[in-house]
């Protein structure tokens, strides 16, 4: 909200910063362009996962800060023990939390480093242990264990998050319809749901807009008009729409015939899988609209 009205008080006179002056912004913004107001959603279970998934995206923004730190802090000391080291993989941040950094692995000994990184695939094990003979200086035996610690917690807390969202999902109707469609799987339909509000969008060239897959138009005057892809809309979103058809560029159906007419046409790949998202979203909004599953024999007739 106060993002809104930061944006919103500069159509107004004056740089102050007051409750006063902010109240006045919102009730004129209102009076002027009642079309920007959205309704108070009412408190459901929809609304109790939209809360949730607001608190799982910000995760993985801080746990890969947390790995880049990581990373850094070990490219110093061994870069050999940096290049073998998977952070994302439990046995390794199991090893690091439990031992810390190369040097403090080296002094625990191979049989302490195998029970550390016990479920470890045996070549990249090997290969983590072989890394840190070559390590210059002692790695802050502290620090390490924090940062891997901070690196599970964050893996742990979006793993639960997203069972709860789920838990939640499961049992929207919306949900189960955008199932059908192809290449949408639990992951798109249950962002789809929590993130689009249909009854807010007149048609399904709204939703693109909103999604990021709107092309983007650009004329001025006698200018030369043009359209190019925009980095606007709601990018989560707008990713999930286009990665969830690479499987139907394998598979066979209306969306295939599609993406292989693209290509025939000369778009590259991604350009072709936007193109089959966008194609695909006219589908997901009569479905999200109309609460029915997918019916492939409407796109054939």
């Amino acid at each position: 909200m106060s993002i809104a009205v930061h944006n919103a008080s500069k159509l107004f006179p004056g740089d102050a910063k007051t409750d006063e002056r902010d109240a006045e912004v919102i009730a004129r913004t209102a009076l002027g362009m009642p079309s920007c107001l959205r309704p108070v959603p009412e408190e459901d279970e929809l609304e109790g996962a939209r809360r949730l998934e607001a608190q799982r995206a910000d995760l993985p923004e801080d746990r890969t800060h947390q790995v880049n730190r990581l990373r850094a802090l070990m490219l110093e000391s061994c870069p050999a023990f940096e290049a073998a080291m998977r952070p994302e993989e439990a046995w390794c941040l199991a090893a690091l939390e439990r031992l810390g950094g190369p040097w403090n692995i080296r002094d625990a000994g191979r049989r302490r480093y195998r029970g550390a990184a016990k479920g470890a695939p045996a070549g990249r094990a090997e290969a983590l242990w072989d890394s840190v003979g070559g390590s210059t200086r002692p790695t802050e035996a502290v620090v390490v264990p924090i940062i891997a610690r901070r690196i599970r917690e964050d893996t742990e807390e979006v793993e639960r998050l997203a069972g709860l969202i789920g838990d939640v999902v499961r049992g929207d109707e919306t949900y189960r319809c955008l199932l059908t469609v192809p290449g949408v799987g639990p992951r798109t339909a249950a962002q789809l749901v929590l993130d689009v509000a249909i009854e807010d969008f007149a048609d399904h060239d709204h939703l693109a807009s909103y999604c990021g897959l709107a092309p983007r138009n650009r004329q001025s005057g006698t200018s030369i008009s043009s359209v190019a892809a925009t980095p606007q809309g709601n990018r989560q979103l707008k990713n999930l729409l286009i990665f969830s058809c690479s499987c139907l560029s394998r598979s066979s159906g209306y969306f295939r015939d599609c993406f292989d007419r693209c290509r025939g046409r000369g778009m590259p790949y991604k350009a072709a899988l936007k193109a089959v998202a966008r194609k695909r979203l006219k589908v997901i909004f009569a479905v999200m609209r109309d609460r029915v599953p997918y019916d492939p024999g409407l796109l054939r007739a």
